[in-house]
């Protein structure tokens, strides 16, 4: 399909685009090892619970952290998700000239995490799920491309 884009693997074509990709983002006064990190720690209210995942020395480990159910979520994050992840991928393709240049020229094309694991941030695998980080990222390609 050559007109959309799609990426998962960090490895892959686009891979950049991936929450685990090694680019640190600068949020809320700290350094974030991975947009994962910064994303995964915004679930919980407690701030030693968000060190903790800022810590971890891996994105899998910063996602693992993240889904364990004993820690107390915040009680807005379904609401607020969709908003968090946002800040975390402007901050990664606003702080990273690289990344901003990659972003921007992938034109008008759809972007896809094309993944059967995730239905909501992804594609679903089949194209039927939400594609929610894919439109996070045409969003804010289309801010940076504003601001320019």
């Amino acid at each position: 399909m050559s007109n959309e884009i799609q990426f998962y693997s960090v490895g892959d074509d686009f891979g950049e685009f991936s929450n685990f990709a090694l680019f640190p983002i600068k949020l809320d006064g700290k350094t974030w090892p991975t947009s994962e990190h910064y994303f995964q720690a915004a679930k919980y209210v407690d701030k030693s619970d968000q060190e903790t995942v800022r810590k971890a020395n891996s994105p899998a480990l910063a996602a693992r952290l993240g889904r364990d159910r004993k820690i107390k979520l915040r009680k807005d994050w379904e609401s607020a998700k969709v908003g968090v992840m946002r800040k975390a991928v402007l901050a990664k393709f606003s702080q990273h000239q690289k990344l901003k240049d990659l972003l921007l020229s992938t034109g008008d094309l759809k972007i896809v995490e094309h993944t059967d694991n995730d239905s909501y941030w992804g594609d679903g695998g089949n194209g039927k799920g939400k594609n929610m980080l894919g439109k996070i990222l045409m969003e804010v390609r289309n801010e940076i491309r504003d601001q320019a």
